[in-house]
């Protein structure tokens, strides 16, 4: 392995050394020396900068060292005329090879940001991130859509299924969630097990962060229905639950020297994991919380919102308060649901305590007040109306 890194390093060797004795034994009337500048271009394939500046030394020393083997110490006009081009030649051959080198490693540098960025963010993002030199290793509080999805039941299906099959799936899965995050301009915080976490906003946030998050949940539900559609057996179609929630949160690198990972905490980051966990006790697709409506209205994006009902205020695990929460409406999204809506009608009776609750708080119209955003909020009729 050694020997193939310094492939160019030997033939630099054998050259400049018969460039000195060239130099030191003939009596041609011209710079030789000045061929010293193929050995600098030579060797520099192998070397970084403090090689390329190494060999620009040596061969310098060996043009000097010709002449007073030649013409000893004492001067001569032509021949130390020819002795100062050589290493005028040197020193800029030198200077150019430091720049290139210089150059080479900024682009291997952005090459290696793109590629560390792509697996995180958009392609638009990313390049602007580059460009921006925006640094990613300092702490910061900004407001973001945070959204989760994940495979519902995907335990299940695994389990009596061979594995290439099981891993086959959720790499599919995976990279189609993926695909359709940054289609909406998203950015992937992690991959977890059979599901993963993503948010809108940060580093560079955006007027339709939340807007974005709304169309990448449609659009999500939309992938997994096309592709059990496509699946023959129908045993093995899949459901998805979404979550979203907007605030504010803590964006930054955390870990130790050892492991870094770029990330979002705070408390609007566990909200949306609750609220995707809550879609199995409503039996929904997708769940956003009031918060996230309010972007919505201050985005401008009404009609939007009209995709969504409202499902009242819930209880989450893990908090005081009950948080509002709103579902899907609409007929591609009502097909992908079809499967869970039964099952609801069947045990309605289970739960029209809580339908007569939220009933009760989803009949108030909103027309002002504290949100995500702290712009107006939307006016929902009570489910069913």
């Amino acid at each position: 392995m050694r020997i193939e890194r310094f492939r160019y390093l030997a033939p630099a060797a054998v050259l400049a050394i018969g460039i000195f004795l060239v130099d030191t034994l003939s009596s041609l009337q011209f710079a030789v020396a000045s061929l010293y500048v193929v050995v600098v271009l030579v060797a520099a394939q192998d070397l970084d900068r403090g090689g390329a500046v190494v060999v620009g030394i040596v061969c310098a020393l060996l043009t000097i060292l010709s002449y007073i083997f030649t013409h000893g110490f004492v001067p001569n006009g032509t021949a130390a005329l020819r002795s100062s081009v050589s290493l005028i030649a040197l020193l800029v051959t030198t200077m150019l090879v430091l720049h290139r080198l210089s150059a080479n490693q900024r682009v291997k540098k952005v090459e290696r940001e793109r590629m560390n960025l792509a697996r995180f963010f958009p392609p638009g993002i990313a390049e602007q991130l580059i460009k921006a030199r925006t640094p990613l290793s300092f702490t910061r509080c900004q407001r973001a859509a945070v959204l989760f999805v994940d495979i519902v039941g995907f335990t299940e299906f695994s389990s009596n299924r061979p594995p290439d099959v099981v891993v086959r799936t959720l790499r599919h899965h995976l990279r189609m969630f993926s695909d359709v995050v940054f289609s909406h301009q998203g950015s992937i915080d992690k991959f977890m097990g059979d599901g993963l976490m993503a948010f809108f906003g940060p580093p560079l946030t955006s007027l339709r962060d939340a807007t974005n998050a709304a169309e990448c949940a449609i659009e999500l539900i939309k992938a997994v229905d096309s592709w059990n559609r496509r699946i023959e057996a129908r045993d093995r179609s899949l459901r998805i639950a979404v979550g979203i929630h907007y605030g504010e949160v803590i964006y930054g690198d955390f870990g130790n020297e050892k492991k870094l990972e770029l990330t979002l905490i705070g408390d609007t980051v566990n909200v949306a994991s609750r609220v995707e966990a809550h879609c199995r006790v409503l039996e929904a697709s997708v769940l956003v919380t009031g918060e996230f409506m309010d972007a919505l209205s201050a985005e401008g994006s009404a009609e939007l919102a009209t995709a969504f009902r409202d499902e009242g205020a819930h209880m989450l695990r893990g908090r005081r308060d009950p948080v509002r929460l709103f579902s899907i409406r609409g007929p591609s999204c009502e097909q992908a649901n079809c499967a869970w809506r039964l099952p609801r009608q069947r045990n309605s009776s289970n739960h029209s305590g809580n339908r007569q609750n939220q009933a009760d708080l989803s009949g108030c119209r909103a027309s002002r007040g504290r949100g995500g955003t702290g712009g107006p909020r939307l006016s929902y009729r009570k489910r069913g109306a």
